[in-house]
């Protein structure tokens, strides 16, 4: 068994990790007060090769692992959870879908700006009515001639404001359940789709999160995704991976918020003594650093599992599942180390605590994780 990186490997992180604090921690606290949508970074991270890591360099991509997109995930989103999740999105739910269900034509035409970074993507599945039950979409597609003719709207959808491409999922044949959903590429320029508002939130407050409307959208025939019918298959697919992403996004939120509370600890006196001197801190320090190497350890599996090439649908919810709990644990651990500190925004725990929470819930909420390992598990 081999713990340890490849060169390629250490590069990758290393270079993630140099990038990251030189370009991103600077301006990381100011993006999140101001809820702006980080576009020189986006930029950026496209010129580096991370906007489409695991793609073939035939299709526009780096050709790198899934373990090296995990590495860059980590230390971007240990810099800017908002980052990390616009890359995930993306990486994951974008260009991997495009390139296993693609043909040359779409690959050509959409995947290779993708994974350049000189388009933006995003992944149009949930709806007002259709969260962790995906199978009910109510969104229509019907086929009018050589164009469908797409109908409904699609909410808390990451990158829906800015995104130049999107991956839309609807119903063709409601009779047919979840049989009967297509998955479809759609320009955000098309006439009849429009942003119906962004979402205030909690954590992650540069990333866009968008409700989206799609008013009799006309979209190419040859801009279906795979075949009618095998939508909801693309989706669960590509969520597999997607976990993978969040995972490493949560772990970098969780290495952020670990390493403050540890240099804080060593820092902050009470008493005439660094409180690290104090049984209480250290314990919380031997937890959180615990939890965060068995959460990096699962992800590094899960990553592993998928370049092996064979089914990593258990790893991937393991993995997503227990680092996304870490990450709220570790975060909140965090900011107790920081005491009435950790409360106010002038230290960054407090940013971080806010960020962890949605890792438990978008991309599968824990619950959902527990669903699919409980169900794979009593398959053995």
């Amino acid at each position: 068994m081999q713990f340890e990186l490849s060169e390629q490997q250490r590069m990758i992180r290393d270079m993630a990790r140099d990038f990251a604090n030189r370009e991103i921690v600077p301006i990381a606290a100011e993006l999140d007060a101001e809820e702006r949508f980080p576009k020189e970074i986006v930029k950026q991270m496209g010129e580096l090769g991370f906007m489409g890591m695991n793609v073939p360099e035939k299709w526009g991509g780096a050709g790198l692992d899934m373990v090296c997109y995990a590495l860059a995930m980590e230390e971007v989103s240990r810099a800017c959870a908002s980052c990390g999740v616009i890359m995930s999105v993306n990486n994951s739910l974008v260009c991997w879908p495009l390139e296993t269900y693609g043909d040359d034509a779409q690959r050509e035409k959409f995947l290779k700006p993708l994974a350049q970074g000189k388009l933006l993507g995003a992944y149009c599945l949930s709806e007002p009515g259709a969260g962790t039950d995906a199978a009910s979409q109510s969104t229509t597609a019907k086929l009018d001639g050589d164009t469908w003719v797409l109908n409904g709207m699609k909410n808390f959808i990451t990158n829906g404001a800015n995104a130049d491409v999107l991956i839309v999922f609807a119903q063709t044949d409601p009779a047919l359940k979840h049989k009967g959903i297509a998955a479809f590429i759609v320009e955000a320029t098309a006439e009849g789709f429009s942003v119906i508002r962004k979402e205030e939130k909690m954590g992650i407050r540069a990333s866009d999160t968008a409700q989206l409307a799609f008013d009799n959208v006309r979209v190419p025939a040859d801009q279906l995704l795979g075949q009618v019918g095998q939508g909801f298959k693309v989706a669960m697919s590509t969520l597999d991976g997607g976990r993978i992403g969040i995972a490493s996004q949560a772990l970098g939120v969780s290495a952020a918020a670990y390493e403050a509370a540890r240099l804080y600890s060593l820092q902050r006196e009470q008493f005439g003594r660094p409180i690290a001197k104090f049984q209480a801190i250290q314990w919380k320090i031997a937890d959180m650093a615990t939890r965060l190497e068995a959460a990096r350890l699962l992800t590094w599996r899960a990553a592993w599992a998928k370049d092996q090439g064979g089914r990593y649908s258990e790893e991937a919810a393991m993995a997503k599942l227990y680092a996304s709990e870490a990450s709220h644990f570790i975060t909140n651990e965090a900011v107790q180390v920081f005491g009435g500190n950790g409360y106010s925004k002038e230290y960054p725990v407090e940013r971080h605590f806010r960020d962890a929470k949605i890792t438990e819930i978008y991309e599968g909420t824990s619950e959902a994780q527990r669903m699919v390992i409980s169900a794979l598990e009593l398959k053995k």
